[in-house]
């Protein structure tokens, strides 16, 4: 590739924060070796600055990996980039980052989405093969959405979170963005540590619909969404109506549950209230009014939310639902950052109150702007191999993930 084209990329997308020349010490073989990968700023890195996008730490220099980076690096990973994201993760945009906003490289006028903007940015764009994001409420899932690349969301626990600067450790999951589902299993495996599988292309015998539990659908999406699940139906695979209990009321669940943790993790950081982006600070602070009567209610109504999701996979091997209900936004936007957050969140918010995966994969273009359109898919806990078979499947039949887009490397 081109030097000068990759700094022209570089600065257009600003989806890298710091870029490693060399890479991290790396294994000289394994299951990554060769490929360039680029972790989310708030997943530490020995003797290299980790800012969460923050003011706050803006010279943070930890003294110890993170454990998916050690995994990361014995498998052969090269470690070539932190990537830029919304400050603390907090944030479905990835524009209030101390280090500059992020921009979709299909649409630089466009967020990439987020809070793993500058990673799905920076694989979209080519400037790195896989890179390593984290998912609260979508984090991981909006962003492979919103640049047309392929994300997993794992279950709870899969993946150890020691080192990874958390936004409410209950919800939070470290998950691998990639082009395609090959390479996001393989490095999937390493970071649960596990053999590396590859997927056995399969579609799922049967896949359930949730009825709509949210407003209106922007018509493109639901057309191209449609449209994918029509792949798996002529592919064999029987489409199920479900209704999912509690489904109407899980966003405002995740959210109490969330906005209590980050007000409890940042109580400190806001006797500098300055140093915010202030899209940050107004989220940080709503969870100041969270009281503890609301939180254990929360916390019941997503034990009964889990109860309800067991009994729907009871008969069905899967969910498929669209990853935005909307169009991917303009950055220069006058909406309130908290509805903005809220809409672009309704639809990847009600798994992350799930024990189980969820998989974002690109299924078109929409009619309108062009911009990609994504797809979920969730599975019962344990249940990432079924989606990333079901993910291969759906890939060797379609070329959305093979498109590259106009601010690229490639």
């Amino acid at each position: 590739m081109s030097v000068h084209r990759r700094q022209e990329v570089l600065a257009a997308t600003n989806a890298v924060v710091t870029v490693l020349d060399p890479p991290l010490p790396h294994a000289a073989e394994g299951p990554l070796a060769g490929l360039r990968v680029g972790l989310k700023d708030n997943i530490d890195t020995a003797g290299v600055r980790t800012t969460c996008g923050s003011a706050h730490f803006a010279d943070r220099v930890p003294e110890d990996d993170a454990e998916v980076v050690t995994r990361l690096v014995a498998a052969g990973a090269q470690v070539v980039a932190k990537t830029n994201l919304s400050e603390f993760a907090v944030g479905m945009t990835s524009q209030n980052s101390a280090a500059g906003p992020c921009r979709n490289p299909w649409d630089l006028a466009r967020i990439p989405g987020g809070s793993s903007g500058g990673s799905a940015a920076a694989v979209a764009a080519g400037l790195v093969d896989v890179a390593v994001g984290t998912d609260t409420g979508g984090s991981v899932r909006v962003p492979a959405a919103a640049c047309g690349v392929t994300g997993l969301r794992p279950g709870g626990s899969v993946v150890p979170q020691a080192g990874t600067f958390p936004v409410c450790e209950l919800v939070d999951a470290v998950g691998p963005i990639a082009r395609d589902v090959q390479l996001v299993a393989r490095t999937f495996a390493v970071l649960a540590g596990r053999p590396v599988r590859e997927p056995v292309p399969a579609p799922p015998t049967r896949i359930g619909l949730p009825a709509h539990w949210y407003g209106e659908l922007d018509a493109g999406v639901e057309q191209v969404v449609a449209a994918a699940a029509q792949v798996f139906a002529e592919g064999g695979t029987e489409l199920v109506p479900v209704e999912v209990p509690g489904i109407c009321s899980a966003q405002d669940v995740l959210y109490t549950i969330v906005y209590a943790g980050m007000a409890d993790l940042h109580q400190t950081r806001l006797a500098a209230p300055d140093l915010f982006h202030p899209d940050t600070l107004a989220r940080v602070r709503v969870g100041t009014r969270v009281t503890e009567g609301d939180r254990a209610e929360a916390l019941e109504a997503r034990a009964e939310f889990q109860r309800g999701m067991d009994e729907v996979f009871a008969g069905v091997d899967v969910l498929l639902t669209p990853t935005l209900a909307v169009d991917v936004p303009l950055a220069a936007t006058d909406e309130d950052v908290l509805a903005l957050t809220r809409r672009l969140a309704l639809l990847t918010a009600p798994w992350s109150l799930h024990a189980g995966p969820t998989l974002a994969l690109p299924v078109g273009r929409h009619p309108v702007s062009g911009m990609p359109v994504g797809a979920q898919l969730t599975a019962p806990a344990g249940g990432e191999d079924r989606l990333l078979d079901a993910g291969a499947w759906f890939q060797q039949r379609t070329s959305w993930h093979a498109q590259r887009p106009p601010c690229s490397v490639d």
